[in-house]
């Protein structure tokens, strides 16, 4: 599949241009560097820089047209506004198309996992993209992996399993999991203790006519007492007599 050939014009920025007035007006203030080119200050629409990267991230070449001059680039960052999310600056690395890059490329993940369908498994991506090493003109758009072969818990998809194009070097151990399938996980059983049950709770006036025992314990107090107050009847002087 042929790639799409991606073009954004942009024009010289001076030094005495104040940055947040370009921001106001819908542009984006950026630079050029890179191929032993002299660093350029450059300004962009935002509407055309969003459109470009959409389309190519960080890792499609992008030929940018500035004075007249066409310079094959890779955006090699952009930032944004931590408030308005809004385009705040982009770099555009120029390449020599006959020296290989360094760059990550995506990975995409399609089908369905049996283990994740049928046993209620999790699908853990560990790696959603990979670096990799080649000419500008042959960074793949993205890797591409079919999870339908993970049929069962643990199974996995490595590095050394993706199909890489010829002249793309993957510099990511061919060890590496990309994406695996785990157990789900299984949701532990809390006891809740019996009312009452708890270890130094104090018993309320219900509680302790209804623990065992409790009747056993009061009754030698109940008896104690009315033995008392026998004694001290036996003692006082029958009413009327001297």
């Amino acid at each position: 599949m042929k790639k799409e050939s991606l073009v954004i014009s942009v024009n010289a920025r001076t030094p005495e241009e104040n940055v947040k007035s370009l921001r106001k007006a819908g542009q984006v203030p950026g630079i050029i560097y890179g191929n032993k080119l002299k660093n350029q200050t450059i300004k962009c629409q935002q509407k055309a820089l969003h459109t470009t990267f959409v389309k190519a991230g960080e890792n499609q070449l992008v030929t940018v047209e500035v004075d007249g001059k066409k310079i094959p680039c890779l955006i090699h960052a952009v930032s944004f506004d931590p408030v308005s999310d809004a385009y705040e600056h982009v770099d555009f690395y120029a390449v020599n198309m006959t020296k290989k890059v360094t760059t990550r490329v995506p990975v995409i993940v399609e089908g369905e996992s049996p283990a994740v369908k049928t046993q209620s498994g999790i699908l853990v991506t560990v790696h959603d993209e990979l670096e990799v090493s080649c000419l500008p003109n042959d960074i793949p758009e993205n890797f591409t992996i079919n999870i339908s072969k993970l049929e069962n818990f643990h199974d996995s998809i490595t590095v050394a399993q993706l199909k890489v194009p010829g002249g793309v070097v993957i510099k990511t151990a061919p060890e590496t999991v990309i994406v695996t399938v785990q157990e789900p996980r299984k949701e532990e059983a809390i006891e809740v203790p019996a009312a009452g049950a708890v270890e130094g709770a104090v018993p309320t006036e219900g509680d302790a006519a209804a623990t065992p025992g409790a009747e056993a314990a009061t009754a030698p107090a109940a008896q104690a007492g009315a033995l008392a107050k026998a004694k001290t009847e036996e003692k006082a002087p029958a009413k009327g007599k001297k």
